[in-house]
């Protein structure tokens, strides 16, 4: 698949994918582009609308300016979302790979292991996780990571034993191929696909679920600024006449979810030899 493919084939997936890239650009470069400290509490900017001369956004409930907070909460947001998935789809990768093509008591332990993540509610894990490492980036990432390997290696595990069944693997076999050749010459090249695509329409999800975290206190905790944090603090001062402290970095998470969403969506109908 090229660039020039997903443009002409996908725009909506294309314009999605040059959207992220503009965001995490952003994100990464939070020290040089926010235009101030997102801790500094400036007179006179307590619950400022946008549009307020020198603070684009306007100011936050103590009086912070809200487009350096946004810049600043993309970088945990995004960090703390994409680094744990792709960290979680690596190990999917082994363990569903392994599972898939060695058939027998080990893969059976390690899908039932998966199955047990499956039916464990993650919400009470960062409950659980914050009572013993307390509340933070740590308990937030370890989340993430058990709430994404259960899908990501069912993915592979399936996809894995629809490989291993087709007739190139018995000629492979019979032609004396080692597990290494089959695996990784073979194998990976066809369930890699799935993963990607699957992983990437999923990271919108955790993109939210991470908000999620933060708003009901588990995850980044202030005064670090995180899109989850703002708008659970925003949500308190939207009687107060200053709906933007909360909607703002709502409208965040929402268009780097859908775009996630539809960036997945054109990779699917691009990539997966299934459809």
């Amino acid at each position: 698949m090229t660039l020039r493919r997903l443009m002409v084939q996908q725009p909506l997936a294309a314009a999605s994918l040059v959207l992220l890239v503009l965001m995490i650009a952003i994100a990464m470069l939070a020290p040089w582009l926010a235009p101030y400290d997102p801790l500094q509490a400036f007179p006179g900017l307590r619950l400022a609308a946008p549009g307020t001369p020198g603070h684009l956004l306007g100011g936050d409930n103590q009086g912070r300016d809200m487009l350096s907070r946004l810049i600043w909460g993309g970088r945990s947001a995004l960090g703390a979302s994409i680094l744990p998935v792709i960290f979680a789809a690596v190990v999917s990768l082994a363990l569903g790979m392994f599972a898939g093509y060695r058939h027998g008591a080990i893969s059976a332990f390690i899908m039932r292991c998966i199955d047990m993540l499956f039916a464990f509610p993650m919400v009470l894990l960062a409950i659980g996780l914050s009572a013993v490492l307390g509340s933070g980036y740590l308990t937030v990432i370890i989340t993430l990571i058990c709430s994404v390997i259960p899908y990501l290696t069912r993915v592979v595990y399936s996809d894995t034993r629809v490989e291993v069944q087709k007739e190139y693997v018995e000629a492979l076999r019979a032609q004396g191929a080692s597990h290494a050749d089959i695996l990784f010459r073979e194998l990976l090249p066809n369930v890699v696909t799935p993963l990607l695509v699957y992983t990437t329409s999923l990271l919108g999800g955790m993109v939210v679920f991470l908000a999620g975290l933060s708003f009901l206190g588990l995850g980044v905790q202030p005064p670090q600024a995180d899109w989850g944090r703002m708008v659970g603090e925003g949500a308190q001062m939207m009687i107060l006449g200053a709906p933007h402290i909360a909607t703002l970095p709502a409208l965040a998470i929402v268009v780097v979810s859908l775009a996630f969403n539809w960036l997945g969506d054109g990779l699917r109908d691009l990539l997966d030899p299934h459809r």
